[in-house]
């Protein structure tokens, strides 16, 4: 049940599995045909504001707990959509969560924050039922 994590311009790999395109952006000026994911999600990428202020498009930029902990917050109203991942992965299939040609510190990137959202949705799953347990 593997999550990966790459660039979007990585050429596709054997095991790639669902290639998902994370960004709030498409990138520009590429044709459709040229796409290297199966499918986008734009909503899993950060709000507008908050890729403004971690790449410094507005003030100085923000440190990376800060960015973290935004992320963390816009990606509540996605817990749908995050559930649905890890079902996925869960049952077998493996997910390549692609993010910005730009982007290459993975350990800075969203993606990374994402796949453990996804990863800590999937131990969710797999934990023993809490159902008829009382606490004293």
């Amino acid at each position: 049940m593997p999550i990966r994590t790459r660039r979007w311009d990585y050429p596709k790999e054997e095991g790639d599995g669902l290639r998902l395109l994370v960004t709030r952006y498409r990138p520009r000026g590429l044709a459709k045909a040229d796409e290297t994911w199966d499918q986008w999600m734009p909503n899993l990428g950060p709000s507008k504001e908050l890729h403004a202020a971690a790449y410094a498009k507005v003030g100085m930029g923000i440190p990376r707990a800060t960015y973290r902990a935004r992320y963390l917050v816009e990606m509540r109203p996605q817990r749908e959509a995050i559930a649905e991942l890890a079902k996925r992965v869960a049952a077998g299939e493996t997910i390549t969560l692609l993010c910005s040609s730009q982007c290459d510190r993975e350990a800075r990137c969203h993606r990374s924050i994402l796949k453990e959202l996804i990863e800590a949705e999937i131990s969710k799953m797999n934990a023993p039922s809490q159902a008829g347990v009382r606490l004293s």
